[in-house]
């Protein structure tokens, strides 16, 4: 049966985040809480579907097959949309069959789960990587992985009007820029395109430099024929992805006491970090007004938190 595109938009509070280091420098942060927006389909991970959904229904396709970690949110907000929504979905994931929270949430979700080695999912940047699943499934429309590329880059781009609505309510005349976590950098282009130069746009990044997000940044904004301008792309990995150490976990919590904010390590901890060290260093005036986008996550927060997995 061919896929149905949900009749779902889904909105996002923008809330105030007070935070000492905040109010010291003088500068001001608003939140959109994209964690908000589902329990189970969170953060910016369904902007990022919503074009391939299109594309899918378009081509007669019944549901979707993409791939990713183990702790992957895209693959989280995938499954939780087929589920919700009716259709089915295969996850394609990196490394040896294990358990953790976000794969059990796949399975009771009805994902069709393929554990491809190490080995196996480097292989996806092949030409032919594609070719024997889509033989197998081929009722299935394959999505990148993270949701990436220009369609995921333009229905991310639906947040810029999301936030602008609400800025009123924080009584915001208008605002200076945008930071929020790079994992593919789809987001961040999709803010990029949508703002058209208007704002910056600040990623921090939470992924090493040799992952390839200011690549991907630049394709995407070529593929629209946009300018590789409008936004600063910042250090914030701490020393691999999903690399989780005492600093940031102390950093964390103290901003989730101090400010009420859910935070998980992987991106958003890692990207208000960031966001600190650079208002610390002077990087933004006082007066300054900011919209922080976080971008879920949050379904992941205990087996990134578990104290094997944190670094001295």
């Amino acid at each position: 049966m061919p896929l149905v595109i949900p009749q779902w938009a889904p909105r996002a509070p923008l809330e105030a985040l007070r935070l000492p280091w905040l109010a010291r420098a003088g500068v001001e942060v608003a939140v959109l809480r994209l964690d908000l927006i589902d329990p189970l389909v969170s953060g910016n991970k369904w902007f990022k579907l919503v074009g391939h959904l299109h594309e899918a229904a378009a081509l007669g396709a019944e549901g979707l097959i993409s791939l990713g970690g183990a702790h992957s949110n895209h693959l989280h907000a995938l499954a939780a949309a087929g589920r919700r929504f009716g259709f089915p979905t295969v996850g394609l994931l990196r490394g040896h069959e294990q358990e953790t929270p976000t794969v059990a949430d796949l399975r009771a979700f009805g994902m069709q789960l393929h554990w491809l080695g190490y080995g196996g999912y480097r292989a996806r940047h092949r030409a032919d990587f594609w070719t024997p699943w889509r033989e197998r499934y081929p009722h299935l429309h394959t999505v990148p992985e993270g949701g990436g590329g220009l369609l995921g880059a333009r229905g991310c781009a639906a947040l810029l009007e999301m936030a602008q609505a609400q800025l009123a309510s924080l009584g915001w005349p208008d605002y200076h820029g945008w930071w929020l976590a790079a994992g593919t950098g789809t987001t961040l282009a999709g803010l990029v395109l949508a703002e058209r130069g208007a704002h910056p746009v600040h990623g921090a990044l939470a992924v090493p430099a040799d992952h390839g997000v200011a690549g991907q940044v630049r394709e995407i904004l070529g593929q629209a024929g946009q300018g590789d301008q409008g936004y600063r792309l910042v250090e914030a990995c701490r020393g691999g992805f999903a690399k989780v150490d005492a600093e940031l976990l102390a950093s964390m919590r103290d901003m989730e006491d101090e400010s009420g904010l859910p935070l998980e390590p992987v991106y958003t901890g890692k990207a208000l970090l960031a966001l600190r060290r650079s208002v610390e260093a002077g990087d933004f005036v006082a007066g300054t007004r900011l919209l922080f986008v976080h971008t879920g996550g949050l379904q992941g927060r205990t087996a990134a938190l578990d104290p094997m997995r944190i670094c001295p």
